[in-house]
Order: structure tokens, then sequence, then C-alpha cells
């Protein structure tokens, strides 16, 4: 019965004439609906209509409307022009809600109209509390006990791949820090091994080539001098200083006599001529031929090499000193601090990623 009678309260009131209006003013309020049931919103409307270029002072509210009536959300002021921007209206819309059960009459709104206060109509809003049906009882449980879940996988992966990052880039930040802080040089040991002389890698190589079994078969000669007279190259290379792989023999010839006596010579000059005949017009020469060939070789690198040289250099040690620079301080101060940052938000991370867990 009380519910009836306040909501006929209500119609008569929302029934009633919607605006004010005085000279050229006009002022309205509305409300969507004047029934609500607890913590639904309901919004209301002000609406005022005065010439262009008046001063409007809408009303202004803290956080409620009256008591009991909380004004959730305020809307930006709407203005639309009328009449070929003679007249504008100016709208504002209220959401509010209310908690406790109750008729509640809102009051009329003041605005100032160029300094003159006008009144809105006053509003009515009926809170009602959520019926509840007493004629099935047994349709209602009591509180349910706590279920205790264990835990899965899926609930603390994120916790473990977080404490995994963290180890990491604490561990990355002690070993950066470390770098930083330790200012002492950084000193290298290497080892230098010395360049055979040309006279021994000729003989080694010739070393080689007899004790290679092939160019004793008939039909590789070719390849046994070709080996030969590109050894004998490579040492006049390194030994006088001119290239002897890209010269003719008559060119090999011509250089050495500035360098080396006849005798020395001729024998070489032998050797690369037998070299010609065989490369270019498939000359065999005997075994003997080939076994004296390679003597002469041999004698012509040991008459041929250098005096008072180290046939067998041994390695030697040497000591760099790099000296970190200004540059590299910085870079390391930089990745200190990052990584402090970076280690620092994956704590904040997993302190709240535990805390919603076991909370």
């Amino acid at each position: 019965m009380n519910k009836f009678i306040y909501f006929l309260f209500c119609v008569s009131l929302f029934l009633l004439p919607g605006h004010v209006s005085a000279q050229n003013v006009t002022v309205d309020a509305q409300i969507d609906s004047v029934q609500r049931l607890i913590g639904q919103q309901a919004k209301i409307k002000i609406e005022v209509t005065a010439n262009s270029g008046s001063r409007i002072v809408m009303p202004t509210f803290d956080k409620e409307i009256v008591e009991g009536v909380e004004i959730v959300h305020k809307a930006e002021p709407d203005t639309q022009y009328l009449n070929d921007r003679k007249r504008m209206e100016i709208s504002e819309v209220y959401t509010v809600t209310s908690f406790d059960s109750a008729l509640y009459m809102l009051p009329a709104f003041e605005i100032l109209v160029d300094g003159n206060p006008y009144y809105t109509r006053e509003l009515a809003l009926a809170v009602y509390m959520m019926p509840i049906d007493t004629t099935n009882l047994d349709s209602f449980f009591g509180p349910k006990d706590i279920w205790h879940t264990s835990l899965m996988w899926d609930d603390c992966k994120e916790s473990f791949w977080l404490f995994i990052a963290f180890v990491l880039f604490v561990s990355a930040f002690v070993w950066v820090l470390v770098r930083y802080l330790n200012n002492k040089p950084i000193i290298r040991i290497v080892k230098v091994t010395p360049k055979l002389p040309p006279h021994v890698v000729a003989l080694n190589e010739i070393e080689r080539i007899k004790g290679d079994d092939k160019w004793r078969v008939a039909g590789h000669s070719k390849e046994y001098y070709t080996e030969l007279t590109d050894t004998i190259r490579a040492y006049m290379n390194e030994r006088f200083g001119f290239n002897a792989m890209e010269m003719t023999t008559s060119e090999i010839v011509e250089n050495l006599m500035r360098v080396s006596d006849k005798d020395t010579i001729k024998e070489l000059e032998e050797l690369l001529v037998m070299a010609d005949l065989v490369k270019f017009a498939k000359f065999e020469p005997p075994m003997n031929e080939n076994d004296r060939n390679m003597v002469s070789a041999i004698e012509f690198v040991n008459k041929t090499k250098a005096a008072d040289v180290e046939e067998n250099p041994q390695p030697t040690e040497k000591k760099i000193v790099n000296k970190r620079s200004a540059r590299s301080k910085r870079i390391l101060l930089a990745s200190v601090v990052l990584l402090a940052l970076a280690a620092t938000a994956l704590l904040v991370a997993l302190i709240m990623e535990l805390y919603y867990l076991l909370a």
C-alpha cells in the first residue's frame, strides 16, 4: 500500500508542468524515471533556454543532490543555437543513484541568467528495496563452506617465470657491477709464433714432395715439376724480393744474375728448362733426371739461403694491456642502472603476483 501511494505521488509530480519561464528565459528539469531499485541509476536533465549572449550559471553540486542521492557522473554541458542563433539552449545531464530505500524530494534547481535567478520544478525519486519472495523460503540456501583448492601449474607459472627472470637479471647486475667497480686494465698474454725462414719452408716442402710416391709413376711428371718449381719460385719471392711466380725462366735467370753466381744459377736454369718442357711440351724425362733436378733444387736453396738466420725460432709471448676507456665505463654504468631498474620492476611484479596468488 505504501509503495502504491509513493508511486501515485511521484507520478503526480512528474505530470506537473515541466518548465518555468519568465520573459525570454525558460528553465526545465526532468528525470527519466521516478522509481528505481537500490543501486540502479537515474538521469536528471536540466535545460535552460535564453537569448544568445546571455550569461548563464548552472547549478553546482558536490557529491550529492540531496542526502542519500549520490551523483555518479555529470556530463559536459550541451549548447544548441536556435532561430538563426538568436536563441540558445543549454542542457546538463546528471547520473544519480541511491543505496537507501526512501522517497526523495529533489528541490527546485536555481539557474542564474544575467544575474537573475530562475527555478525549475521539484522532482521526486522513489527508491525501493529488492522484493523478496517470502512464500518460497526453501529456495534460499545458507552460506557455503570455504573450498580449498590445490595450486595448479597454470596458477603459478607466471610467478615461476618472473622468479627465473629476476634471478637472471640480478646475476647480470652483479656481474656488470663487479666489472664496473674493478677498474684494473685488461691484460692479455698472446703467444706469437714467428715466421719460418724462407729456406726452411722451401726445404720442408721439397721433403714433402720427395716423400710423395705418386710422381714416380709414369704420367705424373707434370704434377711433380709443377710442385717443385712452384716451391722454388715461392722461395725466390721471399728470399730475393722479386715476383718469380709470374716470371718466365729467362726473366728469373736475369734477376738471379744480380744476386748469385753463375754456377749456382746454371743448375737451377736446367731445372726450370726441364720443367717447361714437361709442362708445355709433354716431355717425359727419365727417373734419374727427376732425382737430379730435386737435388739441384735442394742445393740451390742451401747455397742461396740467408746467413745468420735462426732456422727454428721459438714462439714468444707478448703482453697486451688494454686500459678501459671512458666510453666503456659509461656503457657499464648505464648497464648497471638499467639492470637495477629491470630487477626492481621484476621484484615488484613477483611480489604482487605472489600476493594475489596466496591471498
